[in-house]
């Protein structure tokens, strides 16, 4: 029937609305052009019910959030290194991370290449900007890791700019852990014949070509050199202040989940207890109208 809406509707409409900001994430692993039907076919389903995945991504977010408000209230500081092969889910754990958290607290940094002047300085240099102030948390969308992976095998850095960063790289990082800063370091990892799946959706699917760059057709090319390179940086950067986690991620919600899963188990928070929120009543002046604004002004209702 009619009347107010009650407390429990607007509840539910908000979870709906948080459910449906999901869903369209995930609508687009399922958007499958005609090209592809056969590589569908030839992917198995994620092994994690739909249902499931969606209980525990809000729950494991819900979390974040106190995480969030715990870096805030302490002055925590954290860095989260993500990794790994081209298309092997990294963005996407990225976006659930960061979904429902503020940000002014959690950013995310994706550098592009170089610039002239920033090749002529100290490697580490235009990184450490980006490093977290006092209550922040930094996620770096790949990293100075670049110059151990991409750098290395397509000949942008030479043999002795790669062994000095090898050498220069633990030292880096045992100063930022030195410094107070929590550094994390996610290695993401999926299969030849999975990435090989993924770059075809990409390339028919023109919501997708925008993320495959002449690089990723390169690292298809050079399967082989980027593993040797992966096994060396591990050998040489897996280091105690800072060590190497690699998430299997060939079923991406299980990825996702078991990634921030485990971040979560690295901040020692706790929930942060906030003081009762109480909306004040809104104040009327009775000499005040409200004047009508030119309807060109607004945004043409369509839908």
């Amino acid at each position: 029937m009619g009347g107010e809406p009650t407390e429990e509707s607007w509840l539910d409409a908000e979870l709906a609305d948080s459910f449906d900001e999901e869903y369209e994430l995930e609508l687009e692993d399922d958007l499958i052009p005609a090209a592809l039907r056969d590589v569908k076919s030839r992917r198995t389903k994620s092994a994690i019910q739909r249902k499931i995945y969606f209980r525990e991504l809000f729950r494991l977010q819900a979390e974040l959030v106190k995480m969030q408000d715990w870096v805030q209230a302490t002055g925590y500081k954290l860095v989260v290194l993500f990794e790994g092969r081209d298309s092997a889910g990294k963005g996407g754990v990225i976006k659930r991370i960061t979904q429902r958290l503020n940000p002014r607290v959690c950013r995310v940094v994706a550098l592009p290449a170089p610039t002239d002047r920033q090749k002529t300085q100290w490697y580490f240099q235009r990184y450490v900007e980006h490093l977290p102030a006092a209550g922040e948390m930094v996620l770096f969308d790949r990293s100075w890791y670049n110059r151990a992976g991409v750098e290395r095998v397509m000949g942008f850095a030479t043999p002795t700019q790669v062994e000095a960063f090898f050498n220069d790289v633990p030292e880096f990082e045992r100063m930022i852990a030195r410094s107070g800063v929590k550094l994390v370091k996610y290695w993401f990892s999926i299969t030849d014949e999975e990435q090989q799946l993924r770059f075809l959706m990409r390339i028919h699917d023109p919501m997708k070509q925008w993320k495959l760059s002449p690089m990723d057709l390169q690292s298809r090319i050079r399967w082989e050199d980027y593993t040797k390179a992966k096994e060396d940086m591990f050998a040489r950067t897996n280091i105690s202040e800072a060590p190497w986690y690699v998430v299997e991620g060939n079923d991406k919600k299980r990825a996702r989940l078991n990634c921030i899963d485990h971040l979560l188990r690295q901040v020692p928070y706790n929930e942060v207890p906030h003081e009762e929120v109480v909306l004040p009543d809104r104040r009327y002046n009775e000499d005040y109208e409200r004047s009508d604004l030119p309807k060109e002004l607004y945004v043409e209702e369509k839908y």
